[in-house]
């Protein structure tokens, strides 16, 4: 599953025209339309502390009818951000 990155346009921005173009009355009101994604995360989508997930994204922009051609986008792994743990976990003891 790829993450959308928005050039050009700021996440919050693509939230409140997806809004706008739904006539939804808040950004909990884009749920309403069928999204089965918990509250909290869509707010940080909303204020960009996640990146959006590719199906989320095109779903949206579906549903709000946005021409994903219109908008500038790059796409990052879906282990963009993503730790690296356990690599100086256990060391040899002197």
């Amino acid at each position: 599953m790829r993450r959308v990155k928005l050039r050009g346009i700021s996440q919050r921005d693509f939230f409140d025209w997806v809004i706008e173009k739904l006539d939804a009355p808040s950004l909990r009101g884009i749920l309403q339309f069928g999204f089965n994604v918990p509250y909290s995360t869509l707010k940080n989508y909303y204020i960009g502390a996640r990146l959006i997930p590719e199906d989320l994204f095109k779903n949206l922009c579906e549903v709000a009818r946005i021409e994903t051609s219109s908008l500038e986008i790059d796409y990052a792994d879906a282990n963009w951000g993503q730790v690296k743990g356990g690599k100086l976990g256990k060391r040899k003891k002197a």
